[in-house]
Protein backbone atom coordinates (compact mmCIF):
# COMPACT_ATOMS: atom_id res chain seq x y z
CA UNK A 1 0.00 0.00 0.00
CA UNK A 2 1.37 3.42 -0.89
CA UNK A 3 1.75 5.75 2.12
CA UNK A 4 0.40 9.22 1.48
CA UNK A 5 1.23 12.22 3.65
CA UNK A 6 -2.37 12.16 4.92
CA UNK A 7 -2.05 8.51 5.93
CA UNK A 8 1.20 9.15 7.76
CA UNK A 9 -0.40 11.96 9.76
CA UNK A 10 -3.00 9.58 11.17
CA UNK A 11 -0.74 6.70 12.09
CA UNK A 12 1.61 7.00 15.11
CA UNK A 13 5.26 6.34 14.54
CA UNK A 14 8.16 5.57 16.88
CA UNK A 15 8.61 9.23 17.75
CA UNK A 16 5.14 9.23 19.35
CA UNK A 17 6.69 7.27 22.21
CA UNK A 18 9.36 9.83 22.88
CA UNK A 19 12.08 9.61 20.29
CA UNK A 20 13.19 12.84 18.74
CA UNK A 21 11.89 13.96 15.38
CA UNK A 22 14.31 16.05 13.41
CA UNK A 23 12.96 19.24 12.03
CA UNK A 24 9.82 19.00 14.14
CA UNK A 25 9.77 22.54 15.46
CA UNK A 26 8.10 21.17 18.63
CA UNK A 27 8.14 18.39 21.17
CA UNK A 28 7.23 14.79 20.52
CA UNK A 29 4.70 13.08 22.79
CA UNK A 30 7.42 11.50 24.91
CA UNK A 31 9.33 14.73 25.40
CA UNK A 32 6.17 16.73 26.11
CA UNK A 33 5.05 14.15 28.67
CA UNK A 34 8.44 14.27 30.42
CA UNK A 35 8.36 18.07 30.44
CA UNK A 36 4.93 18.46 32.07
CA UNK A 37 5.11 15.36 34.29
CA UNK A 38 2.36 13.17 32.85
CA UNK A 39 2.45 9.86 31.02
CA UNK A 40 2.52 9.40 27.28
CA UNK A 41 -0.69 7.43 27.65
CA UNK A 42 -2.35 10.47 29.28
CA UNK A 43 -1.39 12.74 26.40
CA UNK A 44 -2.64 10.17 23.89
CA UNK A 45 -5.96 10.06 25.77
CA UNK A 46 -6.26 13.84 25.87
CA UNK A 47 -5.53 13.92 22.15
CA UNK A 48 -8.18 11.25 21.46
CA UNK A 49 -10.91 13.14 23.36
CA UNK A 50 -9.93 16.47 21.86
CA UNK A 51 -8.77 18.05 25.10
CA UNK A 52 -5.19 18.76 24.01
CA UNK A 53 -4.30 18.00 20.43
CA UNK A 54 -0.74 18.55 19.19
CA UNK A 55 -0.88 21.33 16.66
CA UNK A 56 2.22 20.39 14.71
CA UNK A 57 3.51 17.55 12.60
CA UNK A 58 6.98 16.66 11.53
CA UNK A 59 7.84 16.15 7.89
CA UNK A 60 7.45 12.42 8.66
CA UNK A 61 3.97 12.93 10.07
CA UNK A 62 4.75 12.54 13.77
CA UNK A 63 2.69 14.57 16.20
CA UNK A 64 4.51 17.40 18.00
CA UNK A 65 3.47 19.90 20.65
CA UNK A 66 4.16 23.57 20.21
CA UNK A 67 4.47 26.23 22.92
CA UNK A 68 0.72 26.91 22.86
CA UNK A 69 -0.01 23.21 23.27
CA UNK A 70 2.30 22.96 26.28
CA UNK A 71 0.62 26.01 27.81
CA UNK A 72 -2.78 24.35 27.33
CA UNK A 73 -1.51 21.17 28.99
CA UNK A 74 -0.48 23.22 32.02
CA UNK A 75 -3.94 24.81 32.13
CA UNK A 76 -5.53 21.37 32.04
CA UNK A 77 -3.30 20.22 34.88
CA UNK A 78 -4.30 23.21 37.02
CA UNK A 79 -8.02 22.61 36.48
CA UNK A 80 -7.61 18.87 37.04
CA UNK A 81 -5.81 19.55 40.33
CA UNK A 82 -8.80 21.69 41.34
CA UNK A 83 -11.08 18.74 40.72
CA UNK A 84 -12.66 19.69 37.40
CA UNK A 85 -13.77 16.73 35.21
CA UNK A 86 -11.93 16.54 31.89
CA UNK A 87 -15.10 17.24 29.90
CA UNK A 88 -15.73 20.43 31.88
CA UNK A 89 -12.10 21.50 31.48
CA UNK A 90 -12.51 21.24 27.73
CA UNK A 91 -15.64 23.42 27.82
CA UNK A 92 -13.95 26.04 29.99
CA UNK A 93 -10.90 26.23 27.72
CA UNK A 94 -12.72 26.13 24.40
CA UNK A 95 -15.87 28.19 24.95
CA UNK A 96 -15.25 31.94 25.21
CA UNK A 97 -18.70 32.48 26.65
CA UNK A 98 -18.00 30.15 29.59
CA UNK A 99 -17.43 32.08 32.81
CA UNK A 100 -14.03 30.71 33.83
CA UNK A 101 -13.89 32.96 36.91
CA UNK A 102 -17.30 31.70 37.98
CA UNK A 103 -16.08 28.14 37.63
CA UNK A 104 -13.04 28.93 39.74
CA UNK A 105 -15.13 30.65 42.43
CA UNK A 106 -17.41 27.65 42.68
CA UNK A 107 -14.44 25.32 42.73
CA UNK A 108 -12.84 27.39 45.48
CA UNK A 109 -15.97 27.04 47.59
CA UNK A 110 -15.89 23.28 47.06
CA UNK A 111 -12.22 23.21 48.05
CA UNK A 112 -12.97 25.10 51.26
CA UNK A 113 -15.65 22.53 52.09
CA UNK A 114 -13.23 19.72 51.27
CA UNK A 115 -10.56 21.26 53.53
CA UNK A 116 -13.08 21.41 56.38
CA UNK A 117 -13.96 17.73 55.85
CA UNK A 118 -10.27 16.80 55.72
CA UNK A 119 -9.60 18.69 58.95
CA UNK A 120 -12.36 16.68 60.62
CA UNK A 121 -10.82 13.50 59.24
CA UNK A 122 -7.42 14.54 60.59
CA UNK A 123 -9.00 15.06 64.00
CA UNK A 124 -10.58 11.60 63.82
CA UNK A 125 -7.26 10.04 62.82
CA UNK A 126 -5.52 11.87 65.70
CA UNK A 127 -8.06 10.41 68.09
CA UNK A 128 -7.52 6.94 66.68
CA UNK A 129 -3.77 7.37 67.01
CA UNK A 130 -4.27 8.43 70.61
CA UNK A 131 -6.52 5.42 71.15
CA UNK A 132 -3.85 3.14 69.70
CA UNK A 133 -1.41 4.45 72.26
CA UNK A 134 -3.56 4.92 75.35
CA UNK A 135 -6.51 2.74 74.43
CA UNK A 136 -9.00 5.44 75.41
CA UNK A 137 -11.18 6.75 72.61
CA UNK A 138 -12.38 9.73 74.61
CA UNK A 139 -11.55 13.37 74.15
CA UNK A 140 -10.12 15.17 77.21
CA UNK A 141 -13.51 16.88 77.62
CA UNK A 142 -15.34 13.53 77.58
CA UNK A 143 -12.85 12.13 80.10
CA UNK A 144 -13.53 14.96 82.55
CA UNK A 145 -17.28 14.68 81.99
CA UNK A 146 -17.32 10.92 82.65
CA UNK A 147 -14.61 10.59 85.29
CA UNK A 148 -15.34 13.79 87.19
CA UNK A 149 -13.97 17.30 87.62
CA UNK A 150 -10.92 16.02 89.51
CA UNK A 151 -9.86 13.83 86.58
CA UNK A 152 -6.68 14.78 84.76
CA UNK A 153 -6.31 13.44 81.18
CA UNK A 154 -2.53 13.53 81.65
CA UNK A 155 -2.87 10.64 84.10
CA UNK A 156 -3.46 8.28 81.19
CA UNK A 157 -0.17 9.34 79.59
CA UNK A 158 1.62 8.95 82.92
CA UNK A 159 0.21 5.45 83.30
CA UNK A 160 1.36 4.56 79.80
CA UNK A 161 4.87 5.80 80.57
CA UNK A 162 4.93 3.58 83.64
CA UNK A 163 3.29 0.40 82.34
CA UNK A 164 3.26 0.87 78.56
CA UNK A 165 5.70 -2.01 77.93
CA UNK A 166 3.66 -4.56 79.88
CA UNK A 167 1.32 -7.18 78.44
CA UNK A 168 -1.39 -5.89 80.78
CA UNK A 169 -1.18 -2.41 79.28
CA UNK A 170 -1.55 -3.91 75.81
CA UNK A 171 -4.69 -5.70 77.03
CA UNK A 172 -6.00 -2.48 78.53
CA UNK A 173 -5.33 -0.53 75.31
CA UNK A 174 -7.13 -3.12 73.19
CA UNK A 175 -10.15 -3.37 75.48
CA UNK A 176 -10.41 0.36 76.17
CA UNK A 177 -10.21 1.16 72.46
CA UNK A 178 -13.44 -0.77 71.97
CA UNK A 179 -15.30 0.99 74.77
CA UNK A 180 -17.87 3.64 73.94
CA UNK A 181 -18.59 6.63 76.20
CA UNK A 182 -21.60 4.71 77.58
CA UNK A 183 -19.33 1.73 78.34
CA UNK A 184 -17.05 4.04 80.30
CA UNK A 185 -20.00 5.52 82.17
CA UNK A 186 -21.12 2.04 83.24
CA UNK A 187 -17.58 1.16 84.31
CA UNK A 188 -17.31 4.36 86.34
CA UNK A 189 -20.71 3.73 87.97
CA UNK A 190 -19.64 0.21 88.96
CA UNK A 191 -16.39 1.53 90.43
CA UNK A 192 -18.13 4.29 92.37
CA UNK A 193 -20.63 1.78 93.77
CA UNK A 194 -17.76 -0.47 94.84
CA UNK A 195 -15.95 2.41 96.54
CA UNK A 196 -19.12 3.33 98.42
CA UNK A 197 -19.57 -0.28 99.62
CA UNK A 198 -15.88 -0.45 100.50
CA UNK A 199 -16.00 2.68 102.67
CA UNK A 200 -19.22 1.52 104.34
CA UNK A 201 -17.69 -1.88 105.18
CA UNK A 202 -14.60 -0.21 106.60
CA UNK A 203 -16.63 2.15 108.77
CA UNK A 204 -18.72 -0.82 109.92
CA UNK A 205 -15.56 -2.57 111.16
CA UNK A 206 -15.69 -5.50 108.71
CA UNK A 207 -12.72 -7.74 109.47
CA UNK A 208 -10.24 -8.69 106.69
CA UNK A 209 -10.63 -12.39 105.97
CA UNK A 210 -14.35 -12.44 106.75
CA UNK A 211 -16.83 -13.61 104.13
CA UNK A 212 -17.99 -10.04 103.51
CA UNK A 213 -14.41 -8.76 103.18
CA UNK A 214 -13.45 -11.62 100.86
CA UNK A 215 -16.44 -10.80 98.67
CA UNK A 216 -15.23 -7.20 98.43
CA UNK A 217 -11.73 -8.41 97.54
CA UNK A 218 -13.19 -10.47 94.70
CA UNK A 219 -15.25 -7.52 93.47
CA UNK A 220 -12.08 -5.46 93.48
CA UNK A 221 -10.27 -8.02 91.30
CA UNK A 222 -13.22 -8.31 88.94
CA UNK A 223 -13.29 -4.54 88.43
CA UNK A 224 -9.59 -4.57 87.58
CA UNK A 225 -10.19 -7.46 85.19
CA UNK A 226 -12.46 -5.20 83.15
CA UNK A 227 -9.26 -3.72 81.74
CA UNK A 228 -6.75 -6.59 81.92
CA UNK A 229 -6.62 -10.15 83.21
CA UNK A 230 -5.80 -9.47 86.84
CA UNK A 231 -4.47 -12.45 88.78
CA UNK A 232 -4.63 -12.51 92.56
CA UNK A 233 -0.86 -12.03 92.70
CA UNK A 234 -1.21 -8.89 90.56
CA UNK A 235 -4.03 -7.71 92.81
CA UNK A 236 -1.76 -8.12 95.84
CA UNK A 237 0.96 -6.04 94.17
CA UNK A 238 -1.53 -3.28 93.40
CA UNK A 239 -2.90 -3.36 96.95
CA UNK A 240 0.61 -2.79 98.29
CA UNK A 241 0.89 0.37 96.21
CA UNK A 242 -2.32 1.68 97.77
CA UNK A 243 -0.34 2.10 100.98
CA UNK A 244 3.12 2.97 99.67
CA UNK A 245 2.14 5.51 97.00
CA UNK A 246 0.71 8.77 98.29
CA UNK A 247 -1.70 9.30 95.41
CA UNK A 248 -3.50 6.01 96.06
CA UNK A 249 -3.35 6.40 99.84
CA UNK A 250 -4.77 9.92 99.72
CA UNK A 251 -7.63 8.78 97.48
CA UNK A 252 -8.70 5.81 99.61
CA UNK A 253 -8.18 7.55 102.93
CA UNK A 254 -10.28 10.39 101.58
CA UNK A 255 -13.17 7.94 101.26
CA UNK A 256 -12.68 6.74 104.83
CA UNK A 257 -9.65 7.43 107.07
CA UNK A 258 -7.42 4.34 107.18
CA UNK A 259 -9.16 2.70 104.19
CA UNK A 260 -5.93 2.26 102.18
CA UNK A 261 -4.31 -0.01 104.79
CA UNK A 262 -7.58 -1.84 105.42
CA UNK A 263 -8.10 -2.50 101.68
CA UNK A 264 -4.57 -3.86 101.41
CA UNK A 265 -5.26 -6.21 104.30
CA UNK A 266 -8.57 -7.28 102.78
CA UNK A 267 -6.89 -8.10 99.44
CA UNK A 268 -4.07 -9.96 101.20
CA UNK A 269 -6.51 -12.04 103.23
CA UNK A 270 -8.55 -12.81 100.13
CA UNK A 271 -5.40 -13.94 98.31
CA UNK A 272 -4.46 -16.27 101.19
CA UNK A 273 -7.93 -17.81 101.01
CA UNK A 274 -7.11 -18.78 97.43
CA UNK A 275 -3.64 -20.13 98.16
CA UNK A 276 -1.61 -17.06 97.22
CA UNK A 277 1.00 -15.87 99.74
CA UNK A 278 0.88 -12.06 99.72
CA UNK A 279 4.38 -11.85 101.25
CA UNK A 280 5.97 -13.48 98.20
CA UNK A 281 3.49 -12.53 95.46
CA UNK A 282 4.98 -10.94 92.34
CA UNK A 283 3.47 -9.39 89.23
CA UNK A 284 2.58 -12.42 87.15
Amino acid sequence: MRMTSDTRSREPGPADDGSDASGSGGLTVGRAAALVGVSVKTLHHWDAIGLVRPSGRTWAGYRVYGDGDIARIHQVLVYRELGFPLAEIGRVLDAPEVDARGHLRRQRAQLVERIARLEKMVGAVDRMLEATGTGMRLTPREQVEIFGADWRPAWVEQAEERWGDSAQWAQYAERAAGMTPDDWRRAVAATEAFHADLAAAHRAGTAPGSAAANALAERHRELLSTYFDCTRAMQVCLARSYVTESGYADFYDGLSPGLAVWLRDVVHAGARAHGVDPDTAVWE
